[in-house]
C-alpha cells in the first residue's frame, strides 16, 4: 500500500497491575481520515501511544511507514515553542547561527531552516500573532495552548497525525479552524474524539471495545446507524435465547413433576400387589437411577441454555447501562433566582459591565470566545468569586461543575465523598447510581486522583447531582469534556429533564442543541448581551 500507514498485528497491552487492557488487536490505518471512539478507560490513548511508538505492546507488533506525530490530550510545554514541538529545532538553529558545527545540530534542523518564520506566520494566521516563541505557556489559556500544539502538528512535516481529543478546550471559531485544517491535511490522520461534529468529518469510524477493534466505513452518522442496527439485532438474539431458557426450565419442571407422579404410582402399585420388600427396594432403586439420569440430562441442557443467554448478553453493548437519575428539584416561588447589576469580572482582559437576570426554570447558554470570562461568570454565580465592580445576588442553592472538577477531593474516594453529601440514601443506592454512571466497585473506592479524565467527570457529576438536597441552580462549565459518547448522551437526557435553572458553558453545538436551551447570553466586542 502506498502512502503512510500504521499496522497493528495481534497487539496486546498489559497494565502495570498485570491486568490486560486489550488483546490481539489487528488493524490498519492509512490516509483515510479515521475517528477512534470507545468508552472511557477502554484504552484509546494507550493504543494511540503504541501507534505513535511511545509505548511498546506486551506482545504483537506495530508497523509504521512514515513519520508519526502524536498530540496528547493535554498540551505540555514550558513555552510556545515547546508546545508547538519546535523548541529543539529552534535551539539547534540558534546554536548554528552562533557558530556551531555540531552534526547533531544540523541533523536536528534538517530542512527546517525557516521554522522560525513559519511558526510566526502560523501563529499570525490563527489570531495568535501576539505570541512569541518564548512566551511562557502559563500565560496561555487551555484553548490557546491546544491551538499552538495543533499548529505544531501541522508544522511537524509528519506523514501521519494522531490527535487525542484535539477539540476539547477549543472555542467555536477554533473548532471550525481545526476542521478546516484537518480537511486540508494531506497525510494519514487518526483522531480520538467524542466530538460528534468533528467525527462527522471523518471518512471512517473505528471503535475500541473490550472485545477488540471494530471498523465502520463511513462518517459518524453512518456509525450511529450501524450501531443501532447491531444493538437491535443483539437485543432480538438475547430475547430468543431467554425464551429458549424459559422453555427449557419449564420442561425441566414438567419432567420432575412427571417423574414424581410415576414414582408415587409405582410405590402404590407395589404395595397393592403385596410384592416382597426386597423386590420393591430394587424397583425403587432402578426407578430413582433412571430419573436421576433424565434429570441430569435436563439440568445439563438448562445450563447450556443459560450459558447461551449469558453469551448473548455479552454481545449487547453496556451503553444502555449508563444512566443519570433526575432528582426532583423544588422550584422556588420567586420569579427571579439570580441578578447581576453592572458587574465587572476580575481576571479577564476586557472590562465590560454585565447585566443579567435569571428566572426560575430558565435554561441559558453562555457563549463567547476563550478568555472572555465565561468561567469567571459561572464562579460568580456560584459564590466562589467576587465581582470587581457591581452587584451579584443569587437567592437559591447552586452547584458548579467546573473544568478543574474542584468538587472532587483527589485523595478521597468517590463513594466516601458522595456519602458525605447524601446521608439519607443507603450506601447500596449510592453504589447503584455510581455503577449506572459506569464507575465499578473498584473505581468508587480508589482515590479520585487515580481515575481517568472521563471517570473523574462522571464522579464530579455524581457529587453535583446526587447530593441530599438537589441544587436549584445548576452551573456547568464544559461538562462534556472527556465524557465518552454514551455518557454524554445520558447527561443530555438527564439535563433535558432537569426542572431547576440551568446555565451551561459549552463549545459543543451538538451538545447544546440536545438540551432544549431557551436563551443565550453572548460575549462579543460590543459587550455581553442576550441572543
Amino acid at each position: 500500500m502506498t502512502g503512510p500507514c500504521l499496522t497493528l498485528d495481534s497487539v496486546c497491552f498489559v497494565l502495570p497491575d498485570g491486568r490486560p487492557l486489550f488483546t490481539h488487536l489487528s488493524a490498519q490505518f492509512d490516509q483515510q481520515p479515521t475517528g477512534l471512539v470507545g468508552r472511557n478507560g477502554v484504552g484509546k490513548s494507550m493504543l494511540a501511544r503504541i501507534l505513535a511508538g511511545q509505548l511498546q505492546p506486551a506482545s504483537g507488533r506495530c508497523l509504521r511507514s512514515g513519520r508519526v506525530h502524536y498530540l496528547a490530550q493535554q498540551a505540555n510545554g514550558a513555552c510556545v515553542a515547546e508546545l508547538a514541538g519546535v523548541q529543539t529545532v529552534l535551539e539547534a538553529l540558534q546554536r548554528i547561527e552562533a557558530g556551531s558545527t555540531a552534526i547533531e545540530d544540523f541533523d536536528a534542523v534538517g530542512e527546517r531552516w525557516d521554522i522560525r518564520q513559519r511558526l510566526e506566520q502560523a501563529l499570525q494566521s490563527v489570531g495568535l500573532g501576539h505570541l512569541q516563541a518564548t512566551t511562557p505557556a502559563s500565560e496561555l489559556s487551555g484553548g490557546q495552548a491546544m491551538r499552538v500544539a495543533l499548529l505544531g502538528a501541522m508544522l511537524s512535516q509528519a506523514d501521519f497525525l494522531i490527535l487525542d481529543e484535539p477539540s476539547t478546550h477549543l472555542d467555536a471559531s477554533s473548532r471550525a479552524a481545526l476542521n478546516e485544517q484537518l480537511q486540508r491535511w494531506p497525510g494519514g490522520l487518526l483522531v480520538i474524539s467524542h466530538d460528534r461534529q468533528l467525527l462527522g468529518a471523518m471518512q471512517r469510524i473505528v471503535e475500541l471495545t473490550p472485545s477488540g477493534l471494530h471498523s465502520y466505513g463511513g462518517d459518524y452518522p453512518h456509525y450511529v446507524r450501524c450501531k443501532a442496527a447491531e444493538q437491535h439485532g443483539a437485543e432480538q438474539h438475547l430475547q430468543q435465547r431467554r425464551l429458549e431458557l424459559k422453555r427449557g426450565q419449564q420442561a425441566l419442571r414438567e419432567q420432575q413433576q412427571c417423574q414424581q407422579r410415576r414414582q408415587a404410582q409405582g410405590q402404590r402399585q407395589g404395595r397393592e400387589a403385596n410384592q416382597a420388600r426386597i423386590l420393591l427396594g430394587r424397583q425403587k432403586q432402578r426407578s430413582e437411577q433412571s430419573a436421576g439420569r433424565q434429570q441430569q440430562r435436563q439440568l445439563d441442557e438448562t445450563a447450556r441454555l443459560a450459558a447461551n443467554v449469558r453469551e448473548a448478553a455479552r454481545q449487547l453493548d453496556d451503553e444502555r447501562l449508563i444512566n443519570l437519575h433526575v432528582a426532583p428539584v423544588d422550584t422556588p416561588p420567586q420569579r427571579w433566582v439570580a441578578e447581576l447589576l453592572d458587574v465587572e469580572l476580575a481576571h479577564v482582559p476586557v472590562r465590560q459591565q454585565i447585566n443579567l437576570a435569571l428566572r426560575s426554570g430558565q435554561r441559558l447558554a453562555i457563549s463567547g470566545p476563550n478568555g472572555c470570562g465565561k468561567s469567571s461568570l459561572l464562579r460568580l454565580l456560584a459564590g466562589q468569586q467576587a465581582p470587581l465592580a457591581g452587584h451579584c445576588r443569587v437567592s437559591v442553592a447552586s452547584v458548579l461543575l467546573d473544568q478543574p472538577l474542584s468538587l472532587l477531593l483527589p485523595h478521597r474516594s468517590v463513594l466516601e465523598q458522595l456519602q458525605a453529601l447524601n446521608r439519607r440514601e443507603p450506601q447500596a443506592v449510592l453504589r447503584m447510581r455510581l455503577a449506572q454512571l459506569g464507575l465499578d466497585a473498584q473505581q468508587i473506592l480508589m482515590p479520585s486522583a487515580r481515575l481517568s479524565g472521563g471517570e473523574q467527570v462522571k464522579a464530579a457529576l455524581a457529587l453535583a447531582l446526587y447530593a441530599e438536597t438537589p441544587a436549584q441552580l445548576l452551573l456547568l462549565d464544559e461538562p462534556g469534556n472527556h465524557l465518552d459518547l454514551p455518557s454524554l448522551q445520558a447527561l443530555e437526557a438527564m439535563l433535558r429533564a432537569y426542572t431547576g435553572t440551568l446555565v451551561v458553558v459549552s463549545h459543543d453545538p451538538v451538545f447544546k442543541a440536545a438540551l432544549a436551551l431557551d436563551s443565550e447570553f453572548m460575549a462579543s466586542t460590543d459587550g455581553w448581551q442576550m441572543g
